[in-house]
């Protein structure tokens, strides 16, 4: 079996017992103690882990190291390619965006609960959890329920990311980073600036 076969059945296995077990590149990334790019590569099939990972890696999910290394044809599973963009202008439909940066994978099984996308984060306002270059994985929609991180569009200006708080008379948009004040808008600014949610955060792909 050549080499790029070897990281092909690898990038495979982990990727399986990531969506099994429900775990994100950043949950890996810290169980591994590996960058994120370097996990990435193993991910992607681009390079293969040493053996001390591999078993650690094992030793995480509970089970042996063939079942990491060895094809296991039943667990073949697709992924599907979503666009990540630079920025999200008010107005303008995701599928219309046209500065598309990179792309990422998420699981078939994400894919059939509605459409999504990826937004790369400017600035550290949900620092420390979300930082400036990090990649978000977005599910469009236009509500969301309080607490919850969402994408939205205020005043007609570029996408921002910020945690969610709703009042009875209006919503809150609430950043990470206690450095930046909680925005409040009540309904009439919801319908005047306007104040729009267009999707929710549901994975964070953090960049090293």
């Amino acid at each position: 079996m050549n080499d790029l076969g070897n990281k092909e059945i690898m990038s495979t296995n982990i990727q399986y017992y990531m969506d099994k077990y429900e775990k994100t590149r950043q949950d890996m990334c810290e169980a591994l103690g590996v960058k994120y790019t370097t996990f990435t590569d193993w991910v992607k099939g681009n390079t293969y882990p040493r053996i001390d990972k591999i078993e650690l890696m094992a030793n995480y999910f509970g089970i042996e190291k063939s079942d990491l290394v060895e094809e296991k044809k039943e667990r073949i599973k697709k992924g599907v390619t979503i666009n990540v963009v630079g920025r999200v202008a008010a107005g303008i439909p995701i599928e219309a965006i046209e500065n598309i940066i990179d792309t990422e994978e998420i699981t078939e099984e994400m894919a059939k609960t509605g459409d999504f996308f990826g937004l790369k984060i400017r600035g550290d306002s949900m620092e420390p959890k979300i930082s400036d270059g990090d990649v978000v994985i977005v599910r469009k929609q236009e509500d969301a329920e309080s607490g919850q991180i969402i994408i939205a569009t205020v005043n007609g200006t570029d996408a921002t990311c910020k945690r969610l708080r709703k009042y009875r008379d209006g919503i809150e948009l609430i950043s990470n980073n206690p450095s930046y004040e909680p925005m409040f808008y009540s309904n009439k600014d919801i319908e005047e600036k306007p104040v729009r949610i267009i999707g929710r955060v549901v994975e964070l792909r953090a960049k090293f």
